[in-house]
């Protein structure tokens, strides 16, 4: 049986199923609640139960002690209600909400998505989650001390293994380990989440999505989190490459089009190959986007890729299309051959 939670003082309210925690119907519904590991250690995820009757679970004794429990507080990652109930907690609102951790992690799974692009899955401790905002990205620690940040695929919701989307750069002090020495078990160290780039939910615009290349990878994790709170703002996603081979999980965005009737997917090639035999857009993706909006005034733009097409892409929306230079969100993804990042604007 399922029962609604009321969140104070928001005023916020969810239903959670029964085989749900608390926390986990949350993120479902798109409610941001703090928590750590998520599984009853840490005590991060601690609120106050207000009115109704819960199934604590199981947890750790030192993450919630006897005299907290009868005070009302509860671990709400571990928590299962009995009954409709109230609770105070205070609830992400934003990146400086977030705690910034430094953790080891473990490489779960790797997959080639195309000739340049690998798909790598990494695994953080049994008692660590990480809290981020979707579009967030975290920074690899190298063992020389310099970094290399790379944008979270995954939902929010969706945090049992954190995805990432790296494209090979010949030459690339971590691309070329990746692609050649890096396998399944290796130990890396994160530290995360970083960045400003995240859907302001505090808007009802609707949203246009730009990504170029790899740019995929933080708005994949935008859209699939906009999908999971059910919002019915209007969502457009072009996704720009070079060759069709690089649009390396299309038939994500094309099953999202046959589900979602919000959303709308243009794909835009700048460097077909004959053997695509390519019907549709080409060019560059922003000026994809300056042919089918005359007026982008009431709309917001997440836009993410190689720093000359997000730069021209915030100069024509802005000065050509009425953009509010406000409502232009921006991750440049910064490469070079001895250093590579993808960096935050």
């Amino acid at each position: 049986m399922s029962h609604q939670v009321t969140i104070q003082p928001s005023g916020h309210r969810f239903t959670v199923e029964d085989d749900e925690t608390i926390l986990e119907a949350a993120l479902r519904e798109g409610f941001s609640l703090p928590y750590g590991c998520r599984n009853g250690a840490c005590g991060s995820c601690k609120g106050t139960v207000l009115q109704g009757e819960l199934d604590y679970g199981v947890y750790q004794p030192n993450a919630l002690k006897d005299e907290e429990k009868a005070r009302g507080r509860a671990l709400f990652c571990r928590a299962k209600p009995l009954s409709d109930m109230a609770i105070e907690v205070r609830e992400i609102g934003a990146s400086k909400d977030i705690i910034v951790k430094t953790m080891p992690c473990r490489v779960e799974k790797l997959e080639k998505l195309a000739d340049d692009v690998m798909r790598v899955r990494i695994k953080l401790p049994a008692n660590e989650r990480l809290q981020f905002l979707a579009g967030q990205y975290i920074d690899f620690q190298l063992k020389d001390g310099r970094t290399r940040s790379y944008s979270l695929a995954n939902a929010p919701h969706d945090d049992a293994l954190l995805e990432l989307h790296i494209r090979h750069v010949p030459g690339g002090l971590f691309t070329d380990q990746v692609f050649t020495t890096l396998k399944e078990r290796d130990i890396l160290r994160l530290k995360g989440p970083l960045g400003s780039f995240f859907i302001r939910e505090d808007s009802d615009k609707p949203m246009i999505f730009v990504a170029g290349g790899t740019g995929f990878a933080p708005i994949k994790s935008m859209l699939e989190h906009a999908f999971a709170t059910h919002t019915d703002r209007e969502l457009v996603l072009y996704w720009g490459a070079r060759a069709r081979k690089d649009l390396y999980l299309a038939e994500l965005p094309q099953q999202w089009l046959a589900e979602r009737p919000n959303f709308s997917f243009i794909p835009v090639l700048s460097q077909a190959e004959p053997d695509d035999a390519w019907q549709g857009r080409t060019g560059f993706v922003h000026e994809a986007v300056l042919a089918d909006f005359a007026d982008l005034s009431g709309y917001e733009v997440y836009t993410s890729g190689a720093p000359a097409m997000v730069d021209s892409a915030r100069e024509s929306f802005v000065n050509t299309r009425g953009l509010p230079e406000d409502a232009f969100f921006a991750d440049a993804f910064v490469y070079a051959a001895d250093t590579l990042a993808a960096t935050s604007a």
